[in-house]
């Protein structure tokens, strides 16, 4: 979606079991979504938030796997902060957490509720 890279729920699965460190996993969902439950590891930045985090992560060099509801909210993430920084590889979670819990491949859990920005 717009010439974003993107990857669907069985090739995160795969990285979050052998590699879970190697990825940095954000969720752009509103708080009300996330409370239905979130992928494991997962950051919590809702969409509107992300330009004031943006300067944040530069420092940080792991790929960047973003995900919303369907992959929408978070190819536009995808593609503000690859337009920000060229240098740091956005990926979209194709098909975003209702594909992931639909395949059945990975664990949706509550998020601390301290972990919502």
């Amino acid at each position: 979606m717009f010439g974003i890279p993107e990857i669907d729920g069985r090739e995160l699965a795969k990285i979050l079991a052998e590699a879970p460190d190697s990825i940095h996993l954000v969720d752009v969902r509103t708080p009300q979504e996330m409370s239905q439950g979130i992928i494991p590891g997962a950051d919590t930045v809702p969409l509107h938030l992300v330009p004031l985090k943006a300067e944040d992560w530069k420092q940080e060099t792991r790929p960047m796997v973003i995900y919303c509801r369907t992959g929408a909210r978070s190819a536009q993430a995808c593609a503000f902060l690859a337009a920000r920084d060229g240098t740091r590889q956005y990926i979209n979670l194709r098909g975003g957490i209702l594909d992931w819990v639909q395949q059945g491949v990975g664990a949706v859990v509550p998020p601390a509720s301290s972990a919502i920005a």
